[in-house]
C-alpha cells in the first residue's frame, strides 16, 4: 500500500502491524512517518521522525532532518526545531546555510514586529475536501477541487481516500472577493484522473494544466508502477477546447506540473522532479517565443530551489511567488516572494502570517496591482483539507535599518550596555536598547521621518545625532558614537580636580569673552552638559604686574564674565557653586610683586581654573 501512495490504507495497516511489533525496523518507522507526512498528518508523522532522530541523530540524511524540522514547526516548535537546525548545519560545516539560516531567522523576527500585509478570509465555495489553486480567467476564476459530485462515476484517489481533482470555473465578486456561480470547467478536458493547475496565456485564448500521465483513458506508469503528472497545451475557441498538446518536456519516469505564465507570456513557470535538481521538487522555467514554441527548461537555480519542495510558482510585476518547505519557515510549504533584477532572483522573502500558518500555505496568486489575489491552505481554521482563502494586502510599510557602535574616546574600544534612545520630532521615546557586548547596535525606523539619537552609559558623556529616513526600504543607516568618561577631561592639581582646558586669554583690561575664550569655556559646558551631577567652582587669577587692588578687581570681573558664559549655555546656576577673582593672591611661582621674570613664568600664573567640587 505504501508503495502504491495508498497512504491512508497503509497507515492503518502499518498502526495494526506496530500494536504488536515492540522492535519495528528502521524501514518500517521511516515508512509510517512518511506516510503522515504525505498525508499532512504532522502531529502523527513527529512521533515517528522522532525516533528515527532518537535512533540516527545528527546522522540522519538531509531530506529526513528537513522532515523531522518540518514536523516541529507544524507544531510550533518552532525553538526546538531551531536547535536541531542550527546543530545540523554546524555539523556540516556549512557556512553558507548557517549564514542563511541565521539571516532568515533575523527576518522571521522583524516580521512579528510588524504590521502584517494581508488580510484573509475563508470562501463559503470551500468544501471538506481539497479545493486550492485559483487562477485568474478574466473576471472569472478557475480552480481545482476534489469536492464530491464532479462526476457521477469519480473514481477515489487512494493517496488520501478522496475523488480525483477536477477543475471549476466561477464568477468572482468583486467587493468581497467571493466565488460564486461554480461550474465544472470546460467538461471535454476533465479526466477520470488529476486535473488541475492552471494557467492562461494573456489573450485566454491558450491556456496549459496538469494532469496525470494517460494512454487513453488509462494511466500510464513507469518502470517503479508510479504514474507521474504531465502539462497539456490546450487552444480555446469560445468555450470549445478545440486542440491539445503534450509538452516536449513531459515524461514517464519523472512529473512536471504547476504550470504559470508570466502577465506577458514569455516565460512559462512549472514545477518537476526531473534529475539533475535540487530537491524533492524543483522550480523551472522556459522561454515561450512568439510563434507559440517553448525553448529547453532550466533550473531557476539554488537562490530558490532547496533539498525540499519548491511549487506553486506565480509570476508578477517582476516577482516570482512560489511555495517551499526548504526556506526555514513556520512550518509546512511557506509562500515566499523572490525579486527578479532581468539576471538573478533575489534572496527569497516569506510573507509572514497570516499569509503563511504553521500549515502547507501556497498557490498565492495576486493582481496586477499587488491588491487582491487568493492563496490556498491546509490550516487548522480551514473547512477541511485544502482550502482557497482571499486576502486583500496592504501598502508594504516602508523601514530602514539603524546600525551603529558606541568607542569609548579614549580606548576606542566597544561600550557593552550603553543604551541608544530614540526620539522622535516632538521629543517622545520611540525605542530604547542596550548595545551588545561589542558595543555594536541595530534597531529599524519608518522611514521618511527625522529622529534624534543619543548614546549614553553611566559614568560617560551623552552624544546624541539626527537622522533622517530618507531611501527605499531596507536602507541602511551607519550612525556611530563615541563617549568619554569624566577623567578623560580632568587635571589633578594641588590636590584639586579640574577641567583640563587650554589658558583661556582676555584683551588689556577687559573680562568680555573673546572667540578663543568661548572656545575654551564650551569645554567647561560640554562636560557640565554630559556629566549632570557635577558641580564646579571658578576661580580666575592674575600675574603680579599691575596693582594688587586692581588685579583683584579684574580677576573678579573675568570670573563673573565667564559664569555668566555658561550659564547662558542653559546650565543651571547651581552647578557653580562660586565665581571668584583672587587677583595676584595665589601665584604658582616667585614672580611676585617686584621680582624680575620672563613673560612665560609671568604667562603660568594668568589662569582661570574649574575646580570640581562635586561630582
Amino acid at each position: 500500500m505504501f508503495n502504491q501512495m495508498s497512504y491512508v490504507e497503509a497507515s492503518k495497516l502499518y498502526e495494526e502491524y506496530l500494536e504488536s511489533e515492540s522492535n519495528p525496523s528502521l524501514k518500517t518507522i521511516t515508512n509510517i512517518a512518511d506516510t503522515y507526512y504525505h498525508l499532512n498528518d504532522m502531529r502523527k508523522a513527529l512521533t515517528w521522525y522522532q525516533k528515527l532522530y532518537d535512533m540516527q541523530g545528527q546522522s540522519l540524511s538531509d531530506t529526513y532532518m528537513l522532515r523531522y524540522t518540518q514536523a516541529l514547526r507544524s507544531v510550533r516548535d518552532y525553538d526546538k526545531a531551531n536547535q536541531i537546525t542550527k546543530e545540523y548545519l554546524k555539523n556540516k560545516g556549512d557556512n553558507e546555510q548557517i549564514k542563511h539560516f541565521a539571516s532568515n531567522q533575523k527576518y522571521l523576527d522583524s516580521l512579528s514586529k510588524r504590521s502584517p500585509l494581508y488580510d484573509l478570509r475563508n470562501l463559503e465555495i470551500n468544501s471538506p475536501n481539497s479545493d486550492f489553486g485559483a487562477a485568474f480567467f478574466g473576471n472569472q476564476l478557475v480552480y481545482s477541487s476534489s469536492k464530491q459530485g464532479a462526476d457521477s462515476d469519480s473514481k477515489i484517489y487512494s493517496w488520501n481516500q478522496q475523488p480525483f481533482l477536477g477543475m471549476y470555473v466561477a464568477d468572482r465578486n468583486i467587493s468581497d472577493g467571493a466565488l460564486i456561480n461554480e461550474q465544472l470547467f470546460l467538461k471535454e478536458i476533465n479526466s477520470n484522473y488529476h486535473d488541475a493547475t492552471i494557467t492562461f496565456a494573456p489573450d485566454l485564448k491558450t491556456f496549459y494544466y496538469t494532469t496525470n500521465t494517460l494512454k487513453g483513458n488509462r494511466l500510464k506508469n513507469d518502470k517503479k508502477g508510479t504514474n507521474n503528472f504531465q502539462i497539456i497545451k490546450a487552444w480555446l475557441e469560445g468555450d470549445k477546447v478545440v486542440k491539445t498538446e503534450k509538452m516536449f518536456f513531459n515524461s514517464l519516469d519523472y512529473s512536471v506540473g504547476h504550470p504559470c505564465l508570466s502577465p506577458d507570456g514569455k516565460w512559462l513557470f512549472f514545477v518537476s522532479d526531473m534529475p539533475g535538481g535540487y530537491g524533492e521538487t524543483d522550480i523551472y522555467v522556459a522561454e515561450v517565443f512568439p510563434d507559440g514554441k517553448i525553448n529547453t527548461p532550466v533550473n531557476v537555480g539554488p537562490t530558490i530551489n532547496t533539498i525540499g519542495r519548491e511549487m506553486f510558482p506565480f509570476y508578477s510585476n517582476g516577482v516570482l511567488y512560489f511555495s517551499s518547505d526548504g526556506h526555514y519557515g513556520f512550518g509546512g510549504l511557506d509562500i515566499l516572494e523572490s525579486k527578479h533584477d532581468g539576471k538573478n532572483f533575489s534572496e527569497p522573502k516569506n510573507l509572514g502570517e497570516p499569509a503563511n500558518s504553521n500549515k502547507d500555505d501556497f498557490a498565492f496568486i495576486i493582481d496586477s496591482e499587488s491588491k487582491f489575489g487568493y492563496l490556498s491552505s491546509n490550516r487548522d481554521t480551514g473547512k477541511g483539507d485544502d482550502d482557497i482563502y482571499y486576502f486583500t494586502k496592504k501598502k508594504p510599510e516602508c523601514f530602514q535599518i539603524v546600525q551603529g557602535k558606541v568607542i569609548s574616546v579614549k580606548e576606542k574600544e566597544g561600550l557593552s550596555g550603553a543604551t541608544i534612545k530614540v526620539f522622535d520630532a516632538f521629543g517622545d521615546l520611540k525605542n530604547e536598547i542596550p548595545t551588545r557586548p561589542d558595543g555594536t547596535f541595530e534597531f529599524q525606523l519608518p522611514c521618511d521621518h527625522t529622529y534624534k539619537i543619543n548614546a549614553s552609559k553611566p559614568e560617560y558623556s551623552t552624544q546624541e545625532k539626527e537622522l533622517t529616513t530618507l531611501g527605499k526600504d531596507g536602507d541602511i543607516h551607519k550612525v556611530d558614537f563615541e563617549l568619554s568618561k569624566l577623567e578623560d577631561f580632568v587635571v589633578k592639581d594641588n590636590g584639586n580636580e579640574k577641567i583640563d582646558i587650554n589658558p583661556i586669554f582676555f584683551n588689556y583690561d577687559k573680562w568680555d569673552i573673546t572667540p578663543q575664550a568661548a572656545a575654551e569655556l564650551d569645554k567647561v559646558v560640554y562636560v557640565l552638559q554630559n556629566f549632570p551631577k557635577v558641580k564646579i567652582r571658578i576661580e580666575s587669577h592674575t600675574d603680579s604686574r599691575g596693582k594688587d587692588l586692581y588685579n583683584l578687581k579684574l580677576s573678579d570681573n573675568r570670573a563673573k564674565s565667564t559664569q555668566a558664559y555658561i550659564l547662558s549655555k542653559g546650565i543651571s546656576s547651581d552647578r557653580i557653586e562660586s565665581a571668584v577673582g583672587f587677583g595676584e593672591t595665589r601665584l604658582k611661582n616667585r614672580c611676585s610683586n617686584g621680582v624680575k621674570c620672563s613673560e612665560e613664568e609671568h604667562y603660568v600664573n594668568r589662569r582661570s581654573d574649574f575646580i570640581i567640587v562635586e561630582k
